[in-house]
């Protein structure tokens, strides 16, 4: 992980702190032309740890971890990833196991970041 994909982890782990009340505890990014890719460990609060073991919370819990994480997104533009990229915000791909705790995010960008940042 070179500097850039690592203070990139650090914006999405503030920004998740920020907006959802919990950041996981582990983020690494990848960059892969125009996506950030992010592995996320950690994910889940206490409270959703034991809503996963009650019938029908792991689906609940999948169902809020991937939607509702989206239209956060949606409804408060990550600037902060736009400024150290010097790229504008197009999508975010989520997902989660929750048994693993596990998720990933594919951010999408306007301009090939893996080019830009490996050259640096």
């Amino acid at each position: 992980m070179n500097k850039y994909e690592a203070e990139f982890s650090n914006l999405v782990r503030a920004y998740r702190k920020r907006h959802m009340g919990k950041g996981p505890s582990q983020v690494r990014t990848t960059f892969c032309k125009c996506w950030a890719i992010c592995e996320l460990e950690g994910n889940l609060s206490p409270i959703e740890k034991f809503i996963a073991t009650k019938d029908g919370g792991k689906q609940m819990l999948r169902a809020a971890r991937t939607e509702m994480v989206k239209e956060i997104y949606k409804e408060n533009h990550p600037t902060e990833m736009e400024e150290l990229l010097g790229a504008n915000f197009l999508h975010v791909f989520v997902d989660i196991d929750i048994e693993e705790d596990r998720g990933m995010s594919i951010f999408v960008f306007d301009q090939d970041i893996e080019k830009k940042f490996n050259e640096v």
